[in-house]
């Protein structure tokens, strides 16, 4: 059996969650029919509504994310000033300059 991970387009797990909720069976019944987990198929309807648009939690989700890599860039720019401000102090105290 196969360690590897499936991976899923955004339109399949829209399309997922609608049959979820339209569908009269259970969400284990419709889980097994697109050959997926149901805890899979649950953690999909966490991130998309009945209508496939995203939910709260998901957009926020997204927002955390790309707030964290905004503030990763941040924290390497923040470095690269101050290790060239220490440069720049440094070649200006040892009296380099005219």
């Amino acid at each position: 059996m196969s360690n590897q991970r499936k991976k899923y387009d955004e339109d399949f797990k829209k399309n997922a969650v609608q049959l979820s909720y339209a569908s009269p069976q259970s969400v284990k019944a419709v889980a097994a029919d697109l050959g997926i987990t149901e805890a899979i198929l649950y953690r999909w309807r966490k991130k998309y509504r009945k209508d496939g648009e995203p939910t709260e939690r998901a957009q926020m989700e997204a927002e955390l994310k790309k707030l964290r890599l905004e503030n990763a860039e941040l924290k390497i720019q923040q470095d690269m000033l101050r290790k060239a401000t220490a440069y720049f102090a440094n070649l200006h105290g040892n009296g380099t300059d005219s």
